[in-house]
């Protein structure tokens, strides 16, 4: 562990200290976060440091993922806490770039993946996940990590980043990281800050769809239709609750399902806003 958390703001001073600690043989894992920390990213720091000698923790309200009329501006920045939090969970450098540094002219190049973008977000957000590929993909050239880690909660990120990092045969092991939950069930987001009291009680009903779904799997139940069907009828209760997608996805290739098989693995994904939150959760399961 190189210590005192050490913060950079430029991509050639990270470089530097990136090549001196591989040239003394050490491996470097990189957790790529937007600020506003909670438990879920502390705890791929958590995982990144049983894995390697170095942690590189980047954060970057990245521009290219949000749509015209999407939460850019309002999106939760607080770096002061986000330091204290990084230095306690023990990031050794903080790579906290501004957008002036990371897109200092206008971009003419940009990373887009096929097929496993076409469902789920990457179809009620057009273009957001050409701007995560092509932002992880810059990150990943500035970093050079050995392991980056992600967490499951957007699982379909961890399947396009999956995908491209071996589509372009970049010398990384993405690591998935569990979702990590509030004590009450709800996934873990810098945007449940926006969320009201009662829309946060009615948020339970995102992880309460999910054990049901998983409920009827394990009675037996083969018809993703069904079961999609049964969540959304549950979600639907909550009055707040404005259902964007239900799905029953072939994970990581998330194609669509209709007659579930046994030892199958799916992804049950849901988005959903609560007045101007969008949240999203999953559960990724083998069918019994």
């Amino acid at each position: 562990m190189i210590g005192m958390l050490e913060e950079l703001t430029t991509i050639d001073a990270l470089r530097t200290r990136v090549q001196a600690e591989r040239k003394a043989g050490k491996r470097i894992g990189f957790v790529p976060t937007m600020g506003y920390l909670h438990d879920g990213h502390l705890s791929l720091v958590k995982r990144a440091r049983e894995l390697c000698e170095v942690v590189v923790m980047s954060i970057f309200v990245n521009p290219l993922q949000f749509g015209p009329n999407e939460d850019f501006s309002r999106y939760p920045r607080d770096l002061d806490r986000d330091r204290s939090l990084a230095q306690e969970a023990g990031v050794d450098l903080l790579f906290a770039p501004s957008v002036e540094e990371m897109y200092p002219a206008r971009m003419l190049t940009s990373v887009s993946v096929a097929e496993v973008t076409d469902t789920l977000c990457g179809k009620s957000r057009p273009g957001h996940f050409t701007g995560v590929a092509t932002v992880v993909a810059k990150l990943f050239h500035i970093v050079t990590p050995d392991y980056a880690f992600f967490g499951q909660k957007d699982a379909q990120q961890v399947a396009v980043v999956e995908q491209m990092v071996k589509d372009l045969s970049m010398p990384i092991t993405i690591v998935p990281c569990p979702i990590v939950r509030e004590q009450d069930g709800l996934a873990m987001s810098s945007r449940n800050v926006y969320l009201q009291p009662d829309e946060r009680i009615q948020a339970l009903v995102l992880s309460q769809s999910l054990q049901w779904a998983q409920q009827q799997l394990d009675r037996g139940e083969r018809s993703a239709q069904v079961i999609k069907q049964g969540m959304i009828e549950m979600i639907a209760r909550q009055p707040l609750a404005a259902i964007d997608y239900v799905e029953l996805l072939e994970y990581p290739q998330l194609r669509e399902v209709q007659a579930l098989e046994r030892g199958q693995r799916i992804c049950i994904a849901l988005a959903v806003r609560f007045g101007k939150t969008r949240l999203i959760d999953n559960a990724i399961t083998v069918v019994p």
